[in-house]
């Protein structure tokens, strides 16, 4: 009966958005083309190498060497391997959905078991320094320094997240046989490392090969779902779907002593961070402080298209979704406390942390390194294409063999 029920929910949806797409065929044209020229310019490029490196150093050993020298930290901390320090550290560097891509590999390779991974994917989904000072600190909010309150709160509430979730699965590991632990030895990690590459029987240009396919079929899968979020989202505006909900996002705020004009964008970053944030950034009224916390709680969200993106990540593996869609809350939550209690120290009593010398022209930084996030909108669509070419011609070659 429930699965008759799911069949019939499922289908109705399907049914009712390809409806509204052939009634508004316009909006959702313009809404694709948003999505597809955020995918085109910034995401593909930006990721790209670190899902590429992240393949190769896995495939070459290095993720074990680091794992055996990162183990007596990641242990008592998170209850992880110390592999998952890599998917933790790329995971921040470069942006969701970076960890959960590292932590499904890691379990593919047996370096990390079921309850692992899902701690592991959990606390490893976290919005890129780039993403956070370049698009909004300064092209939403116009502020510079608002980055390091941001960033401070988002970064602290991932961990505190993974602390959490060190206690998840205890019970179900109490009679699973944990390895002995080793003292860090570099020799010993070097072994180790030695040992991974060469278990792994392939060639050098099939393992940088596969690393370029991997990476492109798994960024081509998330620019579909920036795609289709992005028209998805137009079209809840258009019916009056998110003006109706949002409704009840009203009471929640009240509840919160925050200002109810911030429904509609909170209803709205919750299937997709940047079109939230950018409309919290453009809503007149309402407190910094009130804007600020909305806009944490939504990068510690993720996001219902990011989420979707790792719910396909972790698809072929057994891991599950429900651990990691939890930790979201808790991580929304954190951040949003964080920066309550994080926003006069580091933001209106700053004396630290000054981007003196910066020069910023209609909130666009000039001559740093916040700037690259705007260099990629004339560079990325190259570097996209190029890629995409790779790619085609490493699979025509493979076929003709």
């Amino acid at each position: 009966m429930t699965q008759k029920v799911k069949t019939i929910l499922f289908s109705s949806i399907t049914v009712f958005i390809a409806f509204c797409l052939i009634k508004y065929p316009d909006q959702s044209f313009e809404a694709s083309i948003r999505g597809l020229k955020m995918w085109w310019e910034i995401v593909f490029p930006s990721l790209l190498p670190f899902f590429i490196t992240a393949e190769l150093l896995i495939g070459f050993g290095v993720v074990k060497f680091i794992g055996i020298l990162c183990e007596p930290i990641m242990r008592p901390l998170f209850n992880v391997p110390g592999a998952g320090s890599f998917a933790w550290a790329m995971g921040m560097a470069s942006g969701y959905p970076t960890g959960a891509k590292i932590s499904t590999r890691l379990r593919e390779e047996g370096q990390l078991t079921q309850i692992e991974a899902e701690r592991l994917v959990s606390f490893t989904n976290a919005s890129s320094p780039l993403f956070i000072f370049g698009a909004v600190s300064v092209g939403f909010f116009y502020d510079v320094k608002l980055g390091i309150l941001l960033a401070s709160a988002h970064y602290i509430g991932n961990a505190l997240v993974g602390i959490c979730m060190r206690y998840y699965g205890r019970e179900k590991e109490k009679n699973v046989k944990k390895p002995k632990q080793q003292k860090v030895s570099i020799v010993q990690a070097f072994r180790e490392m030695h040992r991974a590459r060469m278990n792994d029987p392939r060639p050098f240009g099939k393992v940088v090969g596969d690393a370029v396919l991997n990476s492109i079929q798994t960024l081509v899968m998330v620019g579909g779902f920036i795609i289709f979020f992005s028209v998805l989202t137009k079209l809840m505006f258009i019916i009056g779907f998110s003006p109706a909900i949002s409704t009840i996002f009203e009471y929640i705020l009240q509840l919160f002593t925050l200002p109810i004009d911030l429904a509609l964008p909170l209803f709205s970053g919750l299937f997709e961070i940047t079109q939230g944030a950018r409309a919290i950034s453009q809503t007149e009224t309402g407190s910094l402080l009130a804007k600020i916390i909305v806009v944490s709680f939504i990068l510690g969200f993720n996001g219902f298209s990011i989420q979707a993106q790792v719910a396909s990540i972790i698809a072929p593996t057994d891991i599950r979704f429900s651990p990691y869609f939890f930790a979201r809350i808790l991580h929304g939550f954190f951040a949003s406390i964080l920066t309550i209690l994080l926003y006069k120290p580091l933001y209106l009593n700053r004396t630290s942390f000054d981007f003196k010398g910066v020069p910023v022209s209609n909130g666009v930084p000039q001559d740093s390194w916040l700037a690259i996030l705007y260099n990629l909108k004339e560079f990325g669509p190259i570097i996209t294409i190029t890629f995409l070419l790779i790619a085609f011609i490493i699979l025509s070659n493979r076929l003709r063999t």
